[in-house]
């Protein structure tokens, strides 16, 4: 029997804590191997050559070079190191990490300090470090993922979308690695005036704000973090924060958002199985869910839920995403109604809601 390679990581930080926290939650784990460890870029530089990591642990904020600067020249190199941000979530953490991922890093984790605990981050680094390994083989080995990064929308046909008094439509959607950049392309390419849309995509606190906003500047109607019992209303998108599972409960003749920091489902919170269920419950034969590209199968027991309820199910195909997991775990469910590539989302989504009851 062939003995699977294992995943080799080189950790990168300037704080001797962190570096020993990192290297010994990874060693536990047997598919991983810490090859090396590194504590400014101009190391990394060195080991990189050396150790041909499949994966690297990278912080933002070291001396002699910061980790946006060495990551966007890894980016320039058309480097093969799949990179795992863990920064700080401060808000200016948060700005670098956004930064980080528009320069090529798969993941973002928020680093241990006085409010995020290390058994925190440990529950946490190794399904991350082996979700990056995943995306950084799949666009290695796919050229055409690797020749089509941008995501390019026509115009959507808006016939018979448009909320209108009493409608009980609802769209959720769900997202894990790769999340941040298809929810960027996108919730900007729908039209104002919809349904209210529901996000957990998987993210660590305070970061779920900054991307919120880069969306929001991007979008025709207004994206932002959701807070907890706010009435849910049309023409708007609300992110779970993270750290905060995000529910939907019915009220009145429409709905309100539940927050909770109840354990952790998938080793996620906020999850998106916890979002579609409340869902499910709530909207019923009005919901529309929708799972976009990530690892694990979080999400395909909530679309279940919303299928036994008489919702519709879309996910996003293989050929987009950059990890086909949970969107393939609701797909072998046999829950989902559609799949369909990101570039044809927008309109399937339009289509679907004009085809839901209102």
């Amino acid at each position: 029997m062939e003995i699977k390679r294992r995943i080799k990581v080189l950790v990168v930080d300037d704080s001797a804590m962190v570096r020993k926290t990192i290297t010994d939650t990874l060693s536990l784990d047997p598919e991983i191997e810490v090859v090396g460890v590194a504590n400014d870029p101009l190391i990394a530089k060195e080991k990189v050559a050396r150790l041909q990591p499949d994966v690297m642990t990278l912080d933002m904020e070291m001396p002699r070079m910061d980790g946006l600067t060495y990551l966007r020249q890894l980016q320039s190199e058309r480097s093969v190191v799949a990179v795992v941000v863990i920064s700080s979530i401060t808000q200016k953490g948060s700005q670098l990490a956004l930064e980080a991922m528009d320069a090529g890093a798969c993941e973002v984790l928020a680093k241990p300090d006085g409010s995020t605990s290390v058994g925190t981050l440990a529950a946490k680094l190794t399904f991350h470090v082996k979700a990056a390994h995943a995306a950084k083989q799949r666009f290695r080995h796919s050229p055409k993922a690797a020749a089509t990064p941008a995501v390019s929308f026509g115009k959507t046909n808006q016939d018979g979308v448009q909320a209108r008094p009493g409608d009980r439509r609802l769209v959720v959607v769900g997202a894990s690695t790769g999340g941040v950049e298809a929810l960027r392309a996108l919730l900007p390419a729908l039209p104002a005036g919809l349904p209210p849309i529901l996000v957990v995509q998987h993210i660590p606190a305070f970061f779920s704000k900054a991307v919120a906003e880069r969306i929001n500047a991007l979008a025709e109607y207004e994206v932002r973090e959701a807070v907890d019992n706010e009435l849910i209303l049309p023409g708007q998108c609300l992110i779970a924060p993270g750290n905060y599972h995000l529910m939907v409960v019915a009220h009145s003749g429409g709905y309100r958002t539940r927050l909770t920091q109840s354990p952790p489902v998938h080793h996620c919170r906020p999850a998106v199985d916890l979002l579609f269920r409340s869902a499910a419950a709530a909207a019923r034969r009005h919901c529309l869910g929708v799972l976009l590209t990530g690892m694990g199968s979080d999400g395909a027991l909530g679309m279940q839920a919303i299928r036994e309820a008489g919702g519709i199910n879309l996910t996003e195909h293989e050929d987009s995403c950059v990890i086909y997991g949970m969107p393939r775990a609701a797909v072998q469910l046999g829950v989902v109604d559609k799949t369909v590539t990101l570039d044809r989302m927008p309109q399937t989504i339009l289509d679907t809601l004009s085809s839901l009851p209102a």
